[in-house]
């Protein structure tokens, strides 16, 4: 078992490994479990364990993250009666973490919440840190929280359960985490699986990369940005596509941009670990869209300072830079980024 602490602003600990339901600490009060359909079975043990009377059961995907689903959940709470010292149990992957940390962040002005994140996404990014939210149809993450858990408890007997490309998306985002702090042995993501010998250990080191980082900056005033790295146009394609491109999928690609942008600024050229990376991966491929198609996307993102879109750009491994960028060298970037894709099968004419 590996066993990280979040110190700032609110301490809490991260548990990564198997058989943890001995080690969560049990608050008194009455309890709800939120819980993904698809992890049903291990849901139910941790309803058991804890002691959680009123379960309700959603479709995980970026459907849990909409209005309707935030809205289902509140009336369900309020219809069970639960009061300000409830806590909410919150057992899946990445989306049900943001959408269950956003209900308790709301939900009486604020419960507390206990995580289980049940996906590599869940593990290394989304349970981690205290973001919380849900999407609007004009973009990804427009609408949230910072709330903090009790405490999160990654069994990793879930990981087991993973279609394969689900168990390998999430390491996209530990992969990020190596190139932001410059650890090569994050960016080493081939041979990892479910039964590898080494994945908890190499979980763990991701997961402690981000609460380095959103320790030092937990509202994302600062250094925190640098954690959006190949999210800027992972979630304009995101959107652009109604959320049918996967996450893990648009983090990677977005990654592959973001290498050509640092290239472009004389920083070194890391487009041949992301090239290894999204091999690895094997991603469905794109489907591109003009650079225009994602415009109103990023128009709305959450980097945006006053009126200028800022991209985190990599330099090198460990350095990394937030600033506005020319519209010149963002179209110019984003039409060898198509004709690399092209080139290298990942990705289909439109």
């Amino acid at each position: 078992m590996q066993r990280l602490e979040v110190r700032n602003p609110v301490p809490y600990p991260i548990l990564l490994g198997e058989g943890l339901l001995g080690e969560v600490g049990v608050p008194q009060g009455p309890k709800a479990l939120l819980y993904d359909r698809k992890v049903e079975g291990f849901a139910l043990e941790v309803a058991e364990a804890l002691g959680a009377e009123h379960r309700l059961g959603l479709e995980g995907g970026e459907g849990a993250k909409s209005l309707e689903a935030y809205g289902r959940v509140l009336s369900f709470l309020a219809a069970k009666g639960l009061p300000r010292n409830a806590t909410l149990l919150v057992v899946g992957g990445g989306t049900l973490t943001d959408l269950g940390g956003f209900v308790a962040a709301t939900y009486l002005r604020g419960v507390r919440y206990l995580s289980f994140p049940t996906t590599t996404l869940a593990v290394v990014d989304a349970s981690v840190g205290g973001k919380t939210g849900i999407n609007l149809p004009e973009g990804t993450n427009l609408v949230g929280a910072f709330h903090f858990p009790l405490g999160v408890y990654a069994e990793l007997r879930a990981l087991r359960t993973l279609p394969p490309f689900t168990f390998k998306e999430g390491l996209v985002e530990a992969f990020k985490h190596g190139l932001i702090a410059g650890r090569e042995d994050l960016l080493e993501v081939e041979g990892l699986g479910p039964e590898s010998p080494r994945l908890e250990a190499y979980l763990a080191e991701a997961v402690a990369v981000k609460v380095a980082i959103t320790e030092k900056d937990p509202l994302e005033a600062g250094e925190r940005r640098l954690l959006n790295l190949g999210h800027t146009l992972g979630h304009a394609l995101e959107a652009q596509t109604r959320h049918a491109l996967p996450h893990g999928a648009a983090v990677a690609y977005g990654l592959r941009y973001a290498a050509l942008l640092g290239k472009a600024l004389g920083g070194e050229d890391l487009t041949p670990p992301v090239l290894r990376l999204l091999r690895w991966l094997q991603p469905p491929p794109l489907a591109l869209a003009p650079w225009e198609d994602l415009l109103p996307y990023l128009a709305r993102d959450k980097k945006k300072v006053s009126e200028s879109l800022h991209w985190v750009v990599p330099l090198a491994p460990g350095r990394l830079s937030v600033q506005p960028l020319p519209e010149g060298l963002l179209r110019e970037a984003y039409a060898l980024w198509q004709g690399l894709l092209l080139r290298e099968g990942l990705a289909q004419s439109p």
